[in-house]
C-alpha cells in the first residue's frame, strides 16, 4: 500500500474510502503543498439521498475536514437525462419542476457534514444547470463533442452492459458520460476544481473528463474512486428490509435511522466505524478487538455517532434511548414510529393482518404476518398474537393513547387513532 505525505490521502487510505486513484504519487503531492478543490456529483433522482451515498459525503467531509475545499454538484443538468452507468433500464426522465424540488430536499443534509462559506476552505454547493442548460447544441458538438471517440466509449463496462440487454442504451443516456466530463472541465475553468471523486462505477466517467480537460487545456486533473459497498451478507448499502434508508428526516426518522446501523452486521462493524463515523482509529481500533456480547454495544456506539452526524448529537442519544427502554425495559416511548388510523376504524375494529401488512408495513404481505403469528413473531402491546382472525379495536389502547405493535425484538410502531 502507497504511503502519502498528504493528511487526506493518508486519511481515506487507512479509513477504507480509496479504490483507485489516476495519478497517485501527483495527487498527494499535490494535497501536501496546495489547498486542493474537489467535487462529487450528486444526481437528484429522487427527494432525498440514502445511506448508500454517505459514503461520498464522508469523503468530502475528510477533504474539509484536512484543509481542502469540498464541492457537493448538484445535476440540476445532467438529472434530465440521467446517469445510465451499470444500470439495467434507462432511469424515468423528470421534469425540471420535479428536479429542482429534490434539489432543494437533498440540500438540507449536507450542511451536517460540511461547512458552507467563502473561507478559503469553505465548502460550495453549485448546481450544473448553470451551464448546461444554457448549451448551445451545434457549438457543444464542435468544441466539446469532437474529442469523443465512439469506440472508447463503447468499450466501457457500463456501457457494454446495457448494450448486451434488451433494455437499449437510448442516444440520450449516451451524452451522459460527454456531460459529467464537460461538467468537470466547467468546474475546473469557473472554480480550480481538480479532483473529481466517486464511486468505483464511475471511473471511466472521471477519466473521460480528465481526458477532456487535457485536450480542452486545464491544469492536470484528477479521479478517486471509492468502493461499492455492499454488507458482508451481500446487501446493497442504504436498502433494508422496509425500503430505502434515506437520509431526510421527513422520510425516515432519527429513531428508525439509528436501528439501521443498530442491525449492522458483526462482520462490518468495524469497516462501517472507519467509513461512517469520525471516531479516532485507535478507538476504532480498540472496540473493534471487542467481542461476545460486547460486540452489540460497539454497534449501539457505531448507531449513534452515525446518527449524531446526520441528526445531531441529541437525537442520536435520544434513540438510543428510545432503544434502550424498548428493548431492555420491555417500556413504551413516544419517539417509536407512529402510524395514525383514524378512531372510527379503529373502533370498528382493524384485523390483525391488515395492522401488521398494510396499516404499518412492519411486514411485507398478510401472507408474512399468518407466518409470523405462526411462529410466535408478532406482538401487540408486548403479548404474543396467537389468533391470525384476532381483531384490534379501542380496547387495546394502553394508557397513553396507542396500541404497541411488534414484529421481533427489534421493530416496533405505535397506532395512534387520530
Amino acid at each position: 500500500m502507497t504511503t502519502f505525505r498528504s493528511d487526506f490521502l493518508r486519511t481515506l487510505t487507512e479509513r477504507g474510502f480509496v479504490h483507485q486513484i489516476s495519478d497517485p504519487e501527483g495527487l498527494d503531492k499535490l494535497f501536501a503543498t496546495e489547498t486542493v478543490t474537489a467535487y462529487i456529483g450528486f444526481d437528484p433522482t429522487a427527494p432525498s439521498l440514502h445511506a448508500g451515498g454517505l459514503i461520498q459525503i464522508m469523503m468530502l467531509h475528510w477533504l474539509q475536514a484536512t484543509g481542502h475545499r469540498p464541492v457537493s454538484l448538484m445535476g440540476g443538468g445532467t438529472g434530465m437525462v440521467g446517469d445510465p452507468s451499470f444500470k439495467e433500464e434507462a432511469r424515468k426522465l423528470m421534469t425540471v419542476e420535479t428536479i429542482e424540488d429534490n434539489i432543494a430536499s437533498i440540500k438540507k443534509v449536507f450542511a451536517n457534514y460540511l461547512t458552507y462559506g467563502d473561507a478559503p476552505t469553505g465548502a460550495m454547493m453549485i448546481n450544473n444547470a448553470e451551464w448546461l442548460r444554457g448549451l448551445n447544441y451545434l457549438e457543444f458538438l464542435r468544441d466539446v463533442g469532437r474529442h469523443f471517440s465512439v469506440n472508447r466509449m463503447l468499450s466501457f463496462d457500463s456501457v457494454k452492459m446495457r448494450l448486451d440487454r434488451e433494455q437499449s442504451l437510448s442516444f440520450l443516456e449516451f451524452n451522459y458520460m460527454i456531460l459529467q466530463a464537460y461538467d468537470f472541465v466547467e468546474l475546473s475553468q469557473r472554480y480550480g476544481v481538480r479532483l473529481q471523486m466517486g464511486g468505483s462505477d464511475q471511473w471511466g466517467n472521471i477519466v473521460n473528463g480528465i481526458d477532456l480537460g487535457h485536450r480542452m487545456g486545464t491544469p492536470q486533473l484528477y479521479a478517486l474512486t471509492s468502493p461499492l459497498l455492499t454488507t458482508a451478507s451481500g446487501a446493497k448499502m442504504g436498502k433494508s428490509l422496509s425500503g430505502a434508508v434515506w437520509l431526510n428526516a421527513d422520510l425516515l426518522g432519527p429513531y428508525e435511522f439509528w436501528q439501521y446501523w443498530r442491525n449492522t452486521e458483526d462482520a462490518d462493524v468495524s469497516r462501517f466505524l472507519k467509513l461512517y463515523t469520525t471516531l479516532p482509529m485507535d478507538e476504532i481500533a480498540r472496540l473493534s478487538a471487542l467481542g461476545g456480547a460486547e460486540i452489540n454495544e460497539v454497534k449501539k456506539i457505531l448507531a449513534t455517532e452515525v446518527t449524531a452526524m446526520l441528526h445531531g448529537r441529541a437525537a442520536a442519544e435520544a434513540a438510543a434511548e428510545t432503544a434502550r427502554k424498548t428493548f431492555e425495559e420491555g417500556g413504551l416511548s413516544a419517539d417509536l414510529p407512529t402510524v395514525e388510523v383514524p378512531t372510527a376504524e379503529l373502533e370498528a375494529g382493524i384485523g390483525v393482518l391488515s395492522v401488521f401488512a398494510e396499516k404499518t408495513g412492519l411486514v411485507a404481505s398478510n401472507g408474512e404476518a399468518r407466518r409470523q403469528i405462526k411462529s410466535g413473531g408478532l406482538k401487540v402491546n408486548d403479548a404474543v398474537v396467537t389468533d391470525d382472525k384476532a381483531v384490534i379495536s379501542p380496547r387495546d389502547l394502553t394508557a397513553e393513547g396507542v396500541v404497541k405493535l411488534s414484529f421481533g425484538k427489534k421493530k416496533h410502531v405505535l397506532l395512534k387513532p387520530v
